[in-house]
């Protein structure tokens, strides 16, 4: 039996998680996991498990850098306690107009996609780093990228194509889409018998919705940048450009300069609004509903916002779908929030939506909807590093 150890990186603002999985002879078993948590503070946590939770590295460094920090993954692995990978695979929210496939990583590559950082401006210059220094620290081993945007390349023109005017477009200004390989793992869970309609609601601390018309992206509510669409943490989601050029000017009344007032507009946007902007208190959901529980009424107005703007998505892709065979939540708030599925829901029974509430009182993997509703509503946990692994074991073989 052939050995295939198969590293799956996901870097964040302050983390970078890490998988590895065996995936020699069609296998795909996760052997170990881990993160590096808390970068750029003197708390840090590293920690690996094996694939039955038990901890094999748990330890509190300072981590002043994200080199460091990623040293720390790249040492354990090469440290001949775990099995070194032969392939790393790395998820990137979006390559730009001219990086639509997932591929070999060279430092052209890389270089191509900084040029749409702008593109997804929280995550594209982590991903890169962190690509870089792959390449670095395993200079024999090929690395490749997975596109979150590569599941929604399926969208026809007239959702892809913003109305702009055309010079915009040129420069590669269109709809990309986000949480892409989420979707792609909860189609891949559904073989064989994925629906013919079908609407998958990735809801997290990022949130979007994805229309699937067999097997493939009809349209999704994340625009250029994860900042459109949903309400979510910490981002508007979709809002009226007016709003945001009142907020522009009201900055550059402050005397900064173009670029200053432009980075001050992107730290509204998509740091401080949604339900942290809403709320005054919190982008987390398990805070605002303990907040609500205590009578908070700014709290209870973001929770309501969330719920009714997914709900209205909802509505509005089962006409782009002409009808709706099964809705699926997934993600962090999809899989745990029982009261926000209820309460998305609530509305929706003329479109053959109906929750079960004893089978809705769940968290985790289930099938929610009642016996008698015409969609079926299931609750499916993302499997976003398999589909990483699927892909690289794919391109390996090209």
């Amino acid at each position: 039996m052939s050995s295939l150890p198969v590293l799956v990186l996901n870097s964040g603002s302050s983390s970078i998680k890490f998988s590895v999985y065996e995936a020699g002879d069609g296998q795909r078993a996760k052997l170990h996991e881990g993160a590096v948590d808390g970068i750029g503070t003197d708390l840090g946590k590293f920690w690996i498990k094996d694939a039955e939770g038990n901890k094999l590295v748990d330890q509190t460094p300072a981590l002043p850098t994200r080199a460091i920090a990623f040293k720390l993954v790249a040492d354990a692995l090469h440290s001949g306690d775990f099995p070194a990978p032969v392939a790393i695979g790395h998820r990137m929210v979006c390559g730009g107009p001219t990086v639509q496939e997932n591929q070999l990583i060279t430092p052209e590559l890389i270089d191509e996609m900084e040029l749409y950082t702008a593109f997804a401006p929280l995550h594209t210059p982590i991903a890169c780093y962190i690509m870089r220094e792959s390449l670095r620290l395993f200079p024999d081993v090929p690395n490749f990228v997975c596109l979150d945007s590569y599941f929604h390349r399926t969208m026809p023109e007239v959702v892809s194509h913003m109305p702009i005017p055309e010079e915009y477009s040129a420069m590669g200004v269109r709809r990309y889409g986000a949480h892409g390989i989420s979707y792609e793992s909860i189609v891949y869970q559904l073989q064989p018998n994925v629906p013919k309609k079908l609407i998958v609601a990735h809801l997290g601390n990022g949130a979007s919705i994805t229309a699937i018309r067999n097997g493939e992206c009809l349209d999704t509510s994340m625009g250029l940048t994860p900042t459109g669409g949903i309400i979510s943490g910490t981002r508007t989601g979709d809002i009226d450009p007016g709003v945001l050029l009142f907020i522009l000017r009201k900055i550059a009344e402050t005397g900064v300069t173009a670029a200053e007032a432009a980075d001050k507009l992107e730290a509204v946007a998509s740091k401080k609004a949604g339900l942290l902007g809403v709320s005054e208190l919190s982008n987390d959901m398990r805070d605002l509903r303990d907040a609500i529980k205590e009578g908070n009424a700014k709290a209870r107005l973001a929770v309501d916002k969330f719920t009714w703007t997914i709900a209205k998505w909802i509505g509005s892709y089962v006409a782009e779908l002409d009808g709706l065979d099964m809705l699926v939540f997934t993600g962090g708030i999809g899989e745990n929030d029982i009261n926000a599925r209820a309460e998305i829901c609530a509305g929706l029974s003329a479109l053959g939506i109906v929750l079960d509430p004893q089978r809705n009182n769940v968290r985790g993997e289930a099938v929610i909807s009642s016996e008698h509703s015409p969609v079926t509503v299931r609750v499916i946990p993302p499997a976003e590093d398999l589909i990483i692994v699927n892909h690289v074991v794919r391109l390996l073989g090209k």
